[in-house]
């Protein structure tokens, strides 16, 4: 078990109960899309991120963005950090059918990829990955043909799959991301590896 100081958003119960499995720590379901008329949990989210900080850690579907991007617009004091599970295409045990992306949501990923997306957001004991020292800029993304330009959407995605992170990361959310993760050198010298011919 990995214990953890901060709080971790979810969104739902078979989130929380796969988290907390491997988590030692305080797990907060948002109920999915109930969230944004539940101003009570709002509010214990607001004192959480103040007094220990939260880890948001929702699926990495177009719901998922729109849950995490609310919080993060109500939550104006504090700490709150992002925590990004790959795009995993496949269905959860429980469910019937694909969900509507047909991407794995928290509850059907790996023990691994939880542990990987904890790492890469820097609140793990076991594997924190450095901060990198030169911060990955918009300009750099401009420059490598990832934003601004023809076929950057492309390449952007295809980036963003090379390094396992999920596809509806902005090219504005990009950089601090991408800074968490890799190094400038290296960035760069992926970015310049993608050739969409």
């Amino acid at each position: 078990m990995i214990k953890l100081s901060q709080a971790v958003v979810v969104e739902g119960r078979y989130d929380k109960i796969k988290l907390s499995s491997i988590l030692d720590a305080t797990i907060i379901e948002t109920d999915g899309f109930k969230i944004f008329s539940n101003e009570e949990k709002i509010n214990l989210l607001r004192i959480l991120a103040e007094k220990c900080g939260i880890i948001i850690m929702t699926d990495s579907d177009f719901a998922g963005f729109r849950i995490r991007n609310f919080i993060k617009n109500k939550i104006k004091i504090g700490t709150v950090i992002d925590a990004y599970i790959p795009d995993i295409e496949g269905k959860e045990k429980r469910k019937a059918r694909k969900s509507k992306e047909g991407l794995l949501g928290v509850e059907g990923i790996s023990q691994d990829d939880i542990l990987l997306a904890l790492s890469r957001a820097g609140v793990t004991d076991s594997k924190i990955t450095e901060a990198c020292e030169e911060k990955i800029t918009k300009l750099d993304l401009y420059t490598l043909g990832l934003s601004g330009g023809k076929d950057s959407s492309k390449k952007r995605a295809e980036l963003l799959k090379k390094l396992s992170l999920p596809s509806h990361i902005s090219a504005n959310s990009l950089p601090d991301i991408l800074s968490s993760i890799i190094s400038k050198e290296d960035f760069i010298k992926l970015a310049n590896s993608i050739d969409l011919k």
